[in-house]
């Protein structure tokens, strides 16, 4: 499915956020706070939007995404990039690997999400950090109501003249109306290891960004001892 929607799928979701698409992709470059020389892993990378941007930090990224026609399209518009094919919930990657994970609109497209945050947590150095962009739930029963009618009958007619794949996005609509609200992934986090754990809504809640830590290595404290000889 991916790789069918990857030639027009920033296009698309250019138009189906109205224009927001770049406002969320700043404040999750800024969330990140990506250093020149940090290694960071930017996971369901898609073309490679996103990479680019973090990459213009200075930091070294490595764009990594399960659909190789996504691969292919970003590696033909991002050359200079690197590009993993790989799994989640299985990442090809050694422990204590990056300074920073991110997966933005991605997460929701993954199996087993909490098996994917267990691998993030994995590949994080101590003291490392996650930044999670991903479509939540309006706190307002009446942006929620407005929303549920945008995916259900406004986002079916712009997918038609936008989209190479039309099919794909039903999913899209299913998959954001399935996924669990702010709380329940800031629970996730917690329970795969990470601490100050905190989210931010973005466009009232229709978009969240989650932030966490690994925690850092705990330095051992050498005790002091005194032996006295024997009587």
């Amino acid at each position: 499915m991916f790789d069918e929607v990857a030639p027009r799928y920033d296009l698309t979701n250019g138009v189906l956020s109205m224009g927001a698409s770049p406002l969320w992709r700043i404040a999750t470059v800024r969330a990140i706070a990506p250093q020149p020389g940090e290694r960071i892993l930017d996971i369901a990378a898609g073309t490679g939007t996103s990479s680019a941007a973090i990459a213009r930090t200075g930091a070294d990224v490595v764009a990594l995404d399960f659909s190789p026609g996504m691969i292919e399209e970003g590696r033909r518009r991002h050359p200079d990039l690197e590009f993993v094919e790989g799994d989640a919930t299985k990442l090809p990657f050694a422990d204590g690997e990056f300074d920073a994970v991110t997966v933005s609109f991605g997460l929701r497209n993954v199996e087993e999400p909490r098996t994917a945050l267990a691998e993030m947590f994995r590949v994080l150095k101590p003291g490392g950090r996650l930044v999670i962009c991903e479509f939540s739930r309006p706190p307002r029963a009446i942006l929620r109501a407005g929303y549920s009618a945008y995916l259900r009958f406004v986002m079916p007619t712009v997918v038609g003249a936008t989209s190479s794949n039309p099919e794909a996005y039903r999913y899209l609509a299913e998959s954001i109306a399935e996924w669990p609200d702010q709380s329940t992934l800031s629970q996730w986090l917690r329970g795969a290891g990470f601490t100050r754990v905190a989210y931010r809504n973005l466009t009232s809640g229709v978009v969240a960004l989650h932030r966490g830590h690994k925690p850092a290595a705990k330095t051992r404290r050498r005790t002091a001892t005194t032996t006295t000889p024997d009587e």
